[in-house]
């Protein structure tokens, strides 16, 4: 990843983000999923919640950024409750 200059948690986040879609790519081949209305105002699929959850995440991490002084490891851990929330019940 040198040509593009990226640190290591730079590359590491996209790869995550890479292997996520991956995966969900091919667990909507193998079993394919309807669309369901959970706590979200919005009949979503697997693939909507997963943009959610990546959305809300990143606002997570802004957030917490611009308002606090709290280390950045609190924002990754309230965007993985977040996510896993909005997968399985959103």
């Amino acid at each position: 990843m040198n040509w593009m200059a990226w640190t290591t948690p730079t590359a590491a986040f996209f790869a995550v983000i890479g292997v996520m879609l991956a995966l969900m790519s091919a667990w909507e081949l193998r079993r394919p999923c309807a669309p369901r209305k959970g706590f979200l105002p919005i009949v979503t699929t697997r693939g909507d919640r997963l943009f959610i959850g990546l959305l809300g995440s990143a606002y997570w991490h802004l957030l917490l950024i611009g308002l606090t002084d709290w280390s950045i490891w609190i924002a990754t851990a309230l965007s993985l409750v977040w996510l896993f929330a909005v997968m399985r019940w959103g």
